[in-house]
């Protein structure tokens, strides 16, 4: 069936299922999907699917393009994602695995043209455990169709302005697998006056005529027939040419020559009288014949058994059931064929014979479960697949199982209809996501980035309960004022985000007739209907969360109860990341607490330092910086203590203050860190540190460097030149008590800036440190910056446009030239 919606072509939908077809034959897989990217482009939309009907994909019709799964990381990326089998798809991708935790192998490829990105392609295979997967020449075969695929797409666009982009409400294209024909079905024309006939090849296979050498005559095709029946066929083509009444079913013998001698067959025949205008009332047959002899000969055979077998579409559809499996089910053809297997059997309606049915077509494996239709009378159920479909075969155990595994169902149907696929793979996708989000901010963008494209939505807002009234903590979407209302609003309030969450029950708006009817006053904004979700959790009242939807929108039965389980999870999870964020807030304030809140301001020398704490958990880090005035300068400390912990933190304050009582007596950087080194073996607490310690003089060219297997600080010259300063390493703070700290020193032309770090500014995962020194020091040498201040914030960038820190940083610069300084230093804390 092709979907057709507005701006769709019937070209449009032949490239999509020509391109599903012939990834799939040029790979070896048994099914294919493409996605095109949504109007608003927050989503990829399930577009055309071949083997695996849209339904067998529960929520995957619509991905939200942030999400992790190989197709909207294809898309995002441009990047080929191949997944060899189910162990690499749940190492990489587990929201897929636990959606659809079965042994399949995938391949995502993005398709586009011009540098444009309109969707993904995905081929998927039965994988064993182990398997490899595609090989290169296969991958690159789907890449090719995509990419062929992308370059049409284009150029339908430039022809005709036909969009690429698809509605979230689009139906797919879907094109079945192919299957072995059990009906054959030829078709044909007789001109019934001059006796000139027409039929197709499949008609002359039939006949068993070779189609090149048929010379066009009724008479030749009637040879062929049995002698008892050609009297009788000739005699109703004439009463149907005379009345101009239809041959319905009449049933001909044909003859069949095989290795045994001459046989016949028997087909049916269906024919139709038609008067044409040249000349007129000239008339002709025009029909069909059916030879259904293998179909006929298939269930002649299977009925014969007394095992009860039926055949299953793709999509789960009962499309044949033998007698005794009718009779084993205790249900009619009538009651059965047609109907989804679980959906005709209320014993059957529980997810797990659905999940088996699926578990067959995706992994393409056997699968197999017990059933309590009745007390006392199981029934074993196996499952074999191929692209096309599902045979199954059902059996009596006779007696109940000792130990049987988990029952489909139990013996009394359950009074409430038992939870979908769907739902479950909406729970399960939001719930996996949400055990990644943190923060309420990332708990937020979760809950945007699945509901919104789930459900067709362009507006949410999430309100939270503070002192008795509500208060918005986050909103997407082009209306920022369909809530202002709620901004505030005492939970006594009688407004639909206040009344849903008191009542614990959603409350579903489905136009604006209804919302002024039932909320007189209340304001819309450009917001046509509303689902309020009450966010309660320990039966403590969380919030609201609002979606919002741009035009009409009917909630259906699923709507419903997928979105008020959700809501409960969104409780959780809101509740669970406003206790880290409170947690998180006294821990970062602890760690400002202990570095320096402002830098000294010393003649000739102009300090500023950045501080970043790690985005990957709440504990607080070791990390610290310092300038300590001296009698003739300043020194400048930076220094990371091993790990991320309470115990870091203290230990990092510890140090800190060892090096000024070390320092304030006067004592060069070796002699400092050498004491630093005794403190904290003394205190054994269990972790080492690094440091980095310089001298400077403020009226002099010179300073020392001392190093405890700390990162080497940089140096720009004047000239622009940057190069890693060449000191004497020291080892690292708390291995040995006696350790030496050998001083190097340093030239520093006026205008210099010296740059020390920590190592969380040039660590990356995989990569030698001494690669992320050398892009700093790059980076150094060509940043442009008019201030000190500016020159942080650069040379940071990258850093602060990350998601993700695993470490903390800690950044002082130091500008040294003659004459007092133009300004203060910046404060200790960096922003």
């Amino acid at each position: 069936m092709r979907g057709m919606t507005v701006g769709e072509t019937a070209e449009r939908a032949d490239l999509l299922a020509a391109a599903a077809v012939e990834a799939v034959e040029g790979t070896g897989a048994y099914a294919a999907s493409v996605f095109l990217r949504s109007r608003d482009r927050r989503s990829i939309v399930l577009a055309a699917a071949y083997g695996v009907p849209p339904s067998l994909l529960g929520g995957w019709r619509l991905i939200p393009v942030s999400s992790p799964i190989p197709l909207a990381t294809a898309y995002r990326s441009g990047r080929t994602v191949h997944l060899a089998n189910a162990e690499e798809t749940m190492r990489r991708y587990p929201q897929l695995a636990v959606a659809l935790p079965y042994a399949f192998g995938s391949c995502s490829v993005p398709v586009g043209a011009g540098g444009e990105t309109f969707g993904a392609l995905a081929v998927v295979w039965a994988a064993s455990p182990g398997s490899e997967g595609l090989s290169r020449a296969r991958r690159r075969h789907v890449r090719t169709v995509a990419g062929r695929l992308g370059g049409s797409l284009a150029a339908l666009r430039a022809r005709t302005g036909d969009p690429v982009d698809c509605a979230p409400e689009t139906v797919p294209v879907e094109i079945p697998a192919p299957s072995a024909p059990a009906v054959r079905v030829g078709l044909f024309g007789w001109d019934l006056v001059s006796g000139a006939f027409r039929g197709d090849d499949e008609l002359c296979a039939i006949f068993g005529r070779d189609p090149r050498t048929f010379d066009g005559q009724a008479t030749s095709l009637a040879a062929c027939l049995h002698p008892g029946d050609l009297a009788g066929f000739l005699s109703a083509a004439r009463e149907a040419a005379a009345g101009g009444r239809r041959i319905t079913a009449r049933r001909l013998r044909v003859r069949e020559r095989g290795g045994g001698g001459e046989g016949y067959r028997t087909v049916e025949l269906w024919a139709r009288v038609l008067e044409t205008d040249d000349p007129p009332g000239r008339r002709q047959l025009v029909g069909a014949v059916v030879d259904s002899r293998a179909g006929s000969a298939a269930v002649a055979a299977v009925e014969r058994l007394r095992d009860g077998l039926f055949s299953l579409a793709p999509d789960g559809r009962v499309t044949y059931a033998n007698h005794t499996a009718l009779r084993q089910l205790d249900v009619s053809g009538d009651e059965l064929l047609g109907r989804v297997l679980w959906d005709a059997l209320p014993w059957l309606s529980d997810p797990d014979v659905e999940s088996r049915h699926r578990s067959a077509m995706i992994s393409q494996a056997p699968a197999s479960f017990l059933a309590c239709q009745a007390p006392d009378h199981w029934l074993a159920f196996s499952l074999h697949p191929e692209a096309d479909g599902v045979t199954g075969r059902v059996v009596p155990l006779g007696h109940p199982p000792s130990a049987p595994a988990p029952p489909a169902s139990t013996a009394e149907p359950a009074a409430a209809t038992p939870t979908r696929l769907g739902v479950m793979h909406h729970v399960l996708q939001l719930g996996s996501a949400l055990t990644e989000a943190v923060t309420t901010r990332q708990v937020c963008e979760v809950v945007s980035d699945q509901l919104l494209p789930a459900f067709g939505g362009q507006q949410l807002a999430v309100y939270v309960v503070r002192h008795g009234t509500m208060h918005r903590l986050f909103h997407t979407g082009r209306h920022e004022d369909f809530l202002d209302g709620l901004e505030g609003a005492p939970l006594h309030a009688r407004l639909p985000g206040t009344e849903a969450l008191t009542a614990g029950a959603p409350l579903f708006i489905e136009s604006r007739q209804d919302l002024t009817r039932n909320y007189p006053g209340t304001p819309t904004g450009e917001v046509n209907s509303w689902a309020y979700l009450p966010l309660i959790a320990s039966s403590h009242p969380v919030g609201t969360c609002v979606l919002g939807f741009d035009r009409n929108h009917r909630f259906t039965e699923k709507d419903r109860g997928v979105l008020t389980a959700l809501a409960g999870l969104i409780a959780q999870a809101l509740e669970r990341a406003k206790l880290y964020d409170s947690e998180f807030a006294i821990a970062r304030g602890l760690q400002q607490a202990l570095l320096p809140h402002r830098l000294p301001v010393i003649p000739g020398i102009r300090t500023v330092a950045r501080y970043l704490p790690g985005t990957s958990g709440m504990d607080i880090g070791g990390d610290w910086y310092d300038a300590i005035p001296t009698g003739d300068g300043v020194s400048l400390i930076i220094g990371d203590v091993q790990g991320h912990s309470i115990a870091a933190a203290a230990t990092m304050a510890q140090l800190r203050s060892a090096v000024r009582a070390f320092t304030a007596v006067s004592h060069t950087p070796g002699e400092v860190m050498a004491g630093v080194n005794r403190t904290l073996v003394d205190l054994d607490p269990g972790l080492l540190a690094s440091c980095c310690c310089l001298h400077v003089a403020a009226r002099t060219h010179h300073a020392q460097a001392v190093t405890a297997g700390h990162p080497p600080p940089l140096l720009r010259r004047p000239d622009g030149t940057t190069e890693v300063l060449d000191l004497d390493i020291g080892p690292l703070l708390g291995v040995e008590r006696t350790s030496d700290y050998p001083a190097t020193p340093v030239d520093l032309p006026p205008g210099s800036v010296l740059a020390l770090y920590t190592d969380g500014l040039v660590e990356e995962p995989g990569a030698d440190i001494d690669v992320g020194i050398d892009r700093l020091r790059s980076s150094l040498a060509h940043a442009r910056a008019d201030s000190l201040d500016e020159l942080a914030d650069r040379l940071l960038h990258n850093a602060r446009g990350s998601s993700y820190r695993a470490d903390d940083i800690a950044l002082l610069l130091t500008e040294y030239g003659p004459g007092p300084a133009h300004r203060d230093g910046a404060p200790g804390g960096g922003t």
